[in-house]
């Protein structure tokens, strides 16, 4: 790109939308007095599990602690498995281990790049409790196929970090009967700040969750305040905490309701990419499942070879990226273990996401394809 184009300042790879209202809620919140765990969240809850469609939504202090929160209900043990994809952030599978879980890494479609059904049903063993499909750049996996693998003694736990809003045939990932774990960190297509959503439709693991995630103690601060009746309290199993405040609830009301927004202007950067640099050599574009969904890209991922100095030379000229993701049986902690995994490692070492999020100007937009363009032959 010529000096005279290239941009005055950084575009950020992801910025967070955060609108008067949201401002507001937190303003309200913290004249209240009462900042931690309580009505915003009680709401903030409720209308997400109504959004999605399950019958429980428990919010938490990231999807991490969700994803902690599922593996912990499903009593995984020393031994047990689960299978899920190396492309994803490391705490699908962290959180596993933790518990002392071996974790089996499945390879990906090499075109959609969701966990490969086919690659799955391969890594099943009389150990494996669960499937861990990661929604992938906010496009679904292939439920029903997996479903079909699990049967009725296996579980399928969604990783739904990337998928706030996503559909797959018709519903909206967390109303397919699976728990499934949300994440708001501020790159999100929803953001609380930091914080995460776990949903499920079970009553009895539900109540469960409810007290490993705030010291498996028998009630919390928001039944307690006020109440004499309620001042004591029975700690019933050993739990962590990971209640999300109202602070971040004020937030997350208000970027709930907004979220059908922030998908359609996404949606349309996202088309406006796949139109403009279809075709540009050296450039390969994501590929919609094809399967009927809708798509929150989360995420828009290319790739490119020799990935790292064109990143670099993205961000000379002012266009910010992320890496989304290194291969994670790659990584010191799952090598030693791990089979190869070959269109996963392919995509990993030539993946990197564009710029999307929806206060990203036509301006913006044309910066990001014209660099592209600029520096690809």
């Amino acid at each position: 790109m010529a000096d005279e184009r290239r941009r005055a300042t950084l575009l950020p790879f992801s910025r967070p939308s955060i609108g008067e209202d949201e401002i507001r809620e937190v303003v309200e919140v913290l004249r209240s007095g009462w900042i931690t765990t309580g009505p915003r969240t009680v709401q903030f809850e409720r209308e997400f599990a109504a959004y999605v469609g399950a019958k429980h939504a428990i919010a938490l202090t990231s999807g991490t602690a969700g994803l902690h929160c599922a593996y912990w209900a499903l009593d995984l043990q020393p031994g047990d498995e689960i299978v899920c994809p190396s492309l994803t952030w490391p705490a699908t599978a962290n959180m596993a281990a933790a518990l002392g879980a071996k974790v089996v890494f499945a390879d990906i479609d090499r075109s959609t790049l969701q966990i490969d059904p086919a690659d799955v049903a391969r890594r099943i063993s009389k150990r494996t409790r669960a499937i861990v499909p990661v929604h992938f750049a906010g496009a679904p996996a292939d439920l029903d196929a997996l479903r079909e693998i699990a049967g009725k003694t296996i579980a399928i736990i969604e990783d739904a970090a990337h998928a706030a809003g996503t559909e797959y045939k018709g519903r909206r990932i967390g109303g397919q009967g699976n728990p499934s774990v949300y994440s708001f960190h501020p790159i999100k297509d929803m953001t609380t700040g930091e914080g995460g959503m776990l949903t499920l439709d079970d009553d009895r693991a539900a109540e469960r969750i409810r007290l490993f995630k705030f010291h498996g103690v028998s009630r919390d601060a928001w039944k307690a305040y006020g109440s004499a009746a309620s001042a004591h309290y029975d700690t019933v199993l050993p739990g962590f905490k990971y209640n999300l405040t109202d602070i971040a609830s004020a937030i997350g009301i208000h970027q709930l309701r907004r979220l059908d927004g922030f998908i359609e202007r996404r949606r349309e950067i996202a088309e406006r990419y796949v139109k403009e640099l279809s075709g540009v050599r050296g450039l390969e574009l994501p590929t919609p499942p094809r399967y009927p969904h809708r798509h929150a890209w989360h995420l828009f991922t290319v790739l490119v070879d020799r990935r790292d100095v064109f990143m670099a030379r993205l961000k000379e000229e002012n266009i910010g990226t992320g890496l989304h993701f290194e291969a994670l049986h790659c990584t010191t902690l799952y090598r030693k273990d791990s089979p190869r995994l070959p269109h996963t490692e392919d995509v990993c070492n030539r993946i990197l996401s564009l710029p999307l999020y929806p206060d990203m100007t036509e301006r913006d937009t044309e910066d990001v394809v014209e660099t592209v363009r600029s520096l690809l032959p």
